[in-house]
Order: structure tokens, then C-alpha cells, then sequence
């Protein structure tokens, strides 16, 4: 079992040759299929009075300066790629809609894991508010990569933040070839509540068994927040057991990474330090 088809959101040439390399390193730990996806915008002029009209070469401009960032992402993609030696394809699409477009999202839905920035900007653009629609909207599990972590490096240990939700579980088992090629797991509950079929003690518990079935070696770690948020516990918990992927659910809402693991807030991916994979 393994990701063997893999799409690479390469939205800036900025991150293109990051994206890249993480996912040719993937490629070749699954022997993986890379598809490179771009979407280019369709240049607009906005208009100032109702019966203005948009300046032609202004428009064909804007239109020039995106297509050459096309070329650009297209030429990072392909030379790495080809170097490599990886199975891959290049696929850019031009539309109004930025990646929100059907196509793209129908791209996104054929493919095993999507591997995409985590954007540098605290701020969402318009545009970066696409490509999180689109991330969402595919149905898939997403890889975002940390804009600190410069080149790949093996994945030895995994934190999986768990709280028993149906988003959890997708993404734990989305995650089970990265789980079982670990050296070590950790499912890691904060504040477990009590319920009526699972104890607060035992938070955890069965997943940690099920995945021992696969031979994950795992761990299960409760902790209590002290009134502390718990995104605070999750990034002390990273960083304490120098964590190379973190695996949660996100929850069903277009704003996903405000509404992670219930109430921790878009804090976590704002100032992730690890590989970060995330499911609906």
C-alpha cells in the first residue's frame, strides 16, 4: 500500500521547486506517478465606471505575465523531474475561477495525496483563499509542506493528533503508508472526554491496537491542556519529540485550518515546524 499517484500544487514559481522535491522524494520512497498542476489566471481588468472599457493591451499584459510564470513552474517541474528519472505529467489550466475551477478539483479527486505550500502570508489573498477552496473541495488527503523545511527529509516519527472524530480517523488511515514506514507513532489526545462506549483514560486506546495490527509501532500519549489552548500542547508536543509529520483531521467547514481538531485555531499551521497531513 502506498500514495502511487501524486499531485503536486505548484501555484507559485516561488514554491514550485520546493513542491517538487518533496514530492519526487515521495515518488520515489512509493514509486509514484507526479502529476504538476498550475492554475493560471484568466487576466481581468476590474472597471471604474459602468460604461468603461478594459485597455486591450493592458489585459494582454496581465495575460503575458501570468502565462510566463506558467512557463516558469513548468520548467522547474519538468527539468527536476526529468533528472530524477520520476514518472510524471504537467497539466496547467487557464480560468477565471483560479483553482476553484472544475477541473482542477476533478484532477485533485484521481489522485492518493495532494501535496501543496503552506503559504508564507498570515493574511489570505484572494488567491490563496482559492487554492484552500480547492484543497477542500478535493475530497483528498492534503500534504502541506512548511515553508522552513527547505529540502525533504526522511518521516522516522509521526504525531497523530486524535480526539475520536469521524475527520481523525480519515485522516489516521490516509495516513497508514507514512504510519507503517515510521520508526514511531505517537496518538496523541488532548483533554480525551469521557463518553458513553470509551473512558477518558482510554482515549486512543483502539485506534493505537488497530494500527499495531499493521504493524505501526505505536505509542498513545493523553495530556491534559491546563487551560492552555490546545494547538499550544500540539506545537509543545512537535517540538519536544522532534515530530517529522503531523497527521489530523480537518473539519468540514470551507475555513478548515480555523476549525482543526475542534478548537484548535489556524494557530497550528500558521507556525507549523513539520510535515502536516489533513483529511475530511
Amino acid at each position: 500500500m502506498g500514495y502511487k499517484t501524486i499531485l503536486a500544487v505548484l501555484d507559485t514559481p516561488k514554491n514550485a521547486q520546493q513542491i517538487t522535491d518533496f514530492s519526487i522524494s515521495l515518488a520515489e520512497q512509493f514509486q509514484s506517478h507526479v502529476i504538476g498542476l498550475h492554475a493560471e489566471a484568466l487576466a481581468t481588468v476590474p472597471l471604474v465606471a459602468p460604461m468603461e472599457i478594459p485597455d486591450p493591451s493592458t489585459v494582454q499584459a496581465l495575460q503575458d505575465m501570468a502565462h510566463a510564470e506558467t512557463l516558469d513552474v513548468e520548467k522547474i517541474f519538468r527539468e527536476r523531474a526529468t533528472r530524477n528519472g520520476t514518472s510524471h505529467e504537467w497539466r496547467s489550466f487557464v480560468s477565471s475561477a483560479g483553482y476553484s475551477a472544475s477541473s482542477l478539483v476533478d484532477s485533485a479527486r484521481n489522485v492518493d495525496l495532494v501535496i501543496a505550500a503552506q503559504g508564507e502570508n498570515t493574511v489570505l489573498s484572494e488567491s490563496r483563499a482559492e487554492l484552500e477552496n480547492f484543497l477542500f473541495e478535493s475530497g483528498r488527503p492534503v500534504l502541506l509542506v512548511p515553508y522552513i523545511l527547505k529540502e525533504p527529509k526522511p518521516i522516522k516519527r509521526v504525531l497523530v493528533a486524535w480526539n475520536g472524530s469521524r475527520e481523525a480517523a480519515r485522516a489516521t488511515f490516509d495516513a497508514l503508508p507514512f504510519l507503517k514506514a515510521a520508526e514511531a507513532v505517537e496518538v496523541f489526545s488532548v483533554d480525551p472526554a469521557e463518553t458513553r462506549t470509551q473512558s477518558s483514560a482510554m482515549a486512543g486506546a483502539e485506534i493505537a491496537a488497530t494500527l499495531a495490527r499493521h504493524g505501526v509501532n505505536v505509542t498513545v500519549v493523553r495530556q491534559e491542556s491546563d487551560h492552555l489552548p490546545a494547538s499550544a500542547a500540539i506545537e509543545n508536543r512537535l517540538s519536544d519529540s522532534s515530530i517529522d509529520l503531523l497527521v489530523m483531521g480537518a473539519y468540514s467547514h470551507k475555513r478548515w485550518w480555523e476549525m482543526l481538531f475542534g478548537g484548535v485555531t489556524r494557530t497550528v499551521l500558521e507556525s507549523m515546524t513539520a510535515l502536516t497531513l489533513l483529511s475530511r
